[in-house]
């Protein structure tokens, strides 16, 4: 039952909604048993032509409790009154059992729906709160599988068969219960059946969770081709490589298609074989009580034989079901255990609740012994620097050497294994998480937009930002007139990922958005480096625009960005090999030196 843990705490603050669930289903099964309970003098009746019977005391309590009650209240009991009295009180159990399976429902339904939108709702905060790295070593396929058909999964299977729970194993008790009653002799028959039932039932579910678990696994990477594609349409087309991806995709549909036949023809034998096993039992009731009525063998009238296996055959399609939904129970535990594995991931880097608030920037970031490790990747090495308030400070070296780990520190995307990063002389881990990143922009490569407005990508960072303010950071970012050669101006709409505009476009709007938070401290991560020409300039000059009176670490690709920084931070193999303003690094002649002779600035 741990598997179930999430679906029962999502449930416990629903007390007053399950009570009223559990008294809806207890009136519709017992009006259920009244309905049943009437086919007894409707036998009666009809095998012996009158209503003699109702002279005589009946055999059980609850028929001579009804026999009263119809004595009491009708003059003239004829056996066509009679007959007419059995129907109506048939008619309204069934009515009132419907009318409660109704109120059940009304009341189960809304519950079920809550417990997939706190579920949706929990993984989609967990997304937003884990480490950056976690999703370095994802498929974003995977986790997408996750948050849409393992919770489809979980509500299909586990959730759905949230009546079944309650429902079935409740009719199925009461019913036995009143069988119990009428004839113990032939209820303890039924009940030494139940084992074996059990049991071959249990060898059809088995393994279901296992195949589950691949199935979703497999849908997943199929996600993840699917996302790849549509990433990298443009390549696959320019190289023909149509044939190439769609073999990758058909393999992984292909194994996925094999998992959901596994599971579904394992899944479905569940029913049937429930099925015939019940009416196995049934029959075997019908033979062996039947003579034992003839014979006399038993003290039961036919008539109470009679409505004692239509209550008995009312216990087959709750067994049934109760049957499937075990077996949907072990497909969606594979799932749950899915959503679980997430949202159970460990919490490295927390918002500090207690941390000091970042209300300002004073005096300086200092990397102190720094050390960060992925794993057991080392990835940066004593790493030591200051950046002062107002100064610049350029990091520079080849692909892998560790610059852009280093400035997700100060961001804190990730936290360090060693050493401390320390903000006016207090370590960055002190600080409430959300204090620091509110007084930071970052610029990456690649300019991420969301599929809205210009002015609402524009206002991310504080999207109650007055109209003015949002055109006043786009004018400072260059990007004011190509905005407003736009039909819709600031309410166009930028596309999927920013795909209605050019990359120049994009990024200054990237740019646009850091300066209307007007951040202290602002990260720059080669911010121009795949840009055209013309772009570029534009770039930097909005680049140049946003630096003015901040701290600023940038990360740079094309060497003439940085020039002029205060302070040039040459790394490789997550070390900082060389340091300098641009003159005295060209004079150590060494690393950075050749750097700006490949790209030819002198």
């Amino acid at each position: 039952m741990r598997t179930y843990a999430r679906i029962f705490h999502y449930l416990r603050h629903q007390s007053g909604a399950i009570i009223g669930y559990l008294v809806c289903i207890l009136l519709s099964i017992l009006f259920s048993i009244v309905s049943f309970g009437m086919l007894a003098p409707f036998f009666d009746l009809i095998f012996n032509g009158d209503n003699s019977r109702l002279a005589q005391p009946a055999d059980n309590a609850a028929m001579e409790t009804l026999r009263q009650f119809l004595l009491n209240r009708v003059d003239q009991l004829t056996p066509v009154n009679t007959l007419g009295i059995i129907c109506f009180i048939i008619l309204l159990s069934i009515a009132f059992k419907n009318l409660f399976l109704y109120f059940s429902f009304y009341i189960l339904n809304p519950m079920k729906n809550r417990i997939i939108y706190r579920l949706r709702a929990d993984i989609y905060q967990k997304i937003l709160t884990l480490p950056i790295g976690y999703f370095t070593e994802q498929r974003k396929g995977d986790l997408m599988s996750r948050l849409t058909n393992d919770v489809y999964e979980v509500e299909n299977s586990l959730v759905g068969a949230l009546e079944g729970w309650v429902r079935d194993p409740l009719t199925i008790l009461i019913n036995f219960a009143v069988l119990f009653y009428i004839s113990p002799t032939l209820t303890i028959a039924i009940l030494v059946c139940i084992p074996a039932i059990g049991f071959i039932l249990g060898r059809i579910s088995r393994n279901l969770k296992k195949t589950s678990q691949e199935a979703a696994e497999k849908q997943g990477e199929s996600l993840s081709v699917l996302d790849e594609t549509l990433l990298g349409l443009r390549i696959i087309k320019s190289f023909n490589a149509q044939e190439l991806v769609r073999a990758r995709f058909d393999k992984a549909n292909h194994e996925l298609l094999d998992a959901r036949n596994r599971i579904s023809r394992r899944r479905d034998l569940a029913s049937p074989v429930s099925e015939i096993l019940g009416v196995g039992v049934f029959v075997g009731i019908l033979w062996f009580g039947g003579q034992s009525v003839l014979n006399q063998e038993i003290s039961l009238a036919p008539s109470t034989f009679l409505a004692y296996l239509a209550l008995f055959y009312n216990i087959i399609n709750p067994v049934k079901a109760l049957s499937t939904s075990f077996s949907n129970m072990r497909k969606g535990s594979a799932a749950i255990a899915r959503i679980e594995e997430l949202l159970n991931t460990p919490q490295t880097i927390d918002e500090n609740p207690n941390g000091t608030p970042f209300e300002s920037f004073k005096e300086s970031i200092e990397f102190r012994n720094v050390r960060f490790a992925y794993g057991d990747k080392l990835v940066l090495d004593d790493i030591n620097f200051t950046l002062t308030k107002g100064k610049t400070i350029a990091l520079v070296g080849s692909s892998g050497s560790g610059k852009s780990t280093l400035a997700d520190l100060l961001a804190r995307f990730h936290d360090v294994s060693d050493g401390q990063v320390l903000i006016d002389g207090i370590d960055i881990r002190d600080y409430a998480l959300y204090s620091v990143r509110k007084q930071m922009s970052l610029v990456t490569q690649e300019p991420i937009l969301f599929n809205d407005t210009i002015a609402s990508n524009i206002a991310l960072g504080e999207p109650d930002a007055p109209m003015a303010r949002i055109e006043s950071a786009a004018r400072l970012a260059n990007a004011d007139g190509f905005i407003r050669q736009k039909s819709n101006g600031f309410q166009t709409n930028v596309g999927d990922r920013g795909g209605k505009l050019s990359g120049g476009e994009r990024q200054r709007l990237t740019i646009a958005r850091a300066l209307l938070k007007n951040p202290s401290i602002l990260i720059l991560d080669e911010a121009t480096s795949s840009l055209d020409t013309e772009s570029e300039r534009l770039v930097q000059e909005a680049i140049n625009n946003v630096m003015k009176d901040r701290t600023s670490l940038v990360i740079a690709h094309r060497l003439s960005t940085i020039r002029h920084a205060d302070e040039i931070l040459v790394m490789q193999e997550g070390r900082i090999v060389e340091r300098g303003n641009h003159e005295s690094l060209i004079k150590q002649n060494g690393y950075y030196k050749k750097l700006v002779d490949l790209q030819e600035l002198q």
